[in-house]
């Protein structure tokens, strides 16, 4: 088998994963009578900082168009999950508190995912890990992924700053990390120059 089999064949596993989170998006999605988006949306506003929780935001991290999420949070707003900070359009979304339970309910929806990862081998998952993020960081560079808030791609990372278990280091949070630590959407993320 030549490299390029190889690469082919890694490219259409990932499909097939990528596959099963989808389902499992949506299964979560219908069970709550919300869609993929208006999913996606309510966990971002349970976990990002106020400066993210705009419309504008959220369209660049789940990388749709502005109108696609204003559709999103308007029918979110109706069902009563969603709403703003203050009157004012440019004030951040919050989560009301139902749509703080909803968030709550919908968390773990890709745990059949998590479940059959936790039995793989730890060396193999923190190889994968590396792997797919710098995947990850090189499809963002070819403009494939418009937005990726990984720890390799934000100005605190310091790759091999340290020697051990622990090599890079996060300069916001002044901690050592292992490749095992490294996040892969972290909310305070900030673009290295």
């Amino acid at each position: 088998m030549n490299e390029n089999d190889l690469d082919r064949r890694i490219a259409d596993a990932l499909e097939r994963v990528g596959q099963a989170l989808r389902v499992q998006l949506w299964d979560a999605a219908k069970e709550q009578s919300l869609t993929p988006t208006q999913l996606q949306v309510l966990l971002r506003l349970a976990t990002d900082p106020p400066r993210l929780r705009r419309v504008g935001a959220l369209a660049e991290q789940l990388d749709v168009t502005h109108p696609t999420i204003s559709d999103a949070v308007g029918a979110l707003r109706r069902k009563g999950l969603v709403d703003r900070e203050t009157e004012s359009r440019r004030s951040p979304l919050i989560l009301t508190i139902e749509g703080r339970e909803v968030a709550g309910a919908l968390a773990g929806w890709q745990d059949r995912t998590i479940d059959q990862l936790s039995e793989l081998p730890s060396e193999d998952k923190e190889v994968t890990l590396r792997t797919l993020l710098s995947l990850i960081a090189g499809l963002q560079r070819e403009g494939a992924i418009t937005v990726a808030r990984m720890c390799s791609t934000c100005r605190f990372f310091e790759r091999d700053a340290h020697p051990g278990e622990t090599p890079h280091h996060c300069g916001l949070l002044d901690i050592p990390l292992a490749d095992a630590d490294l996040r892969v959407d972290c909310p305070e993320h900030q673009p290295a120059a």
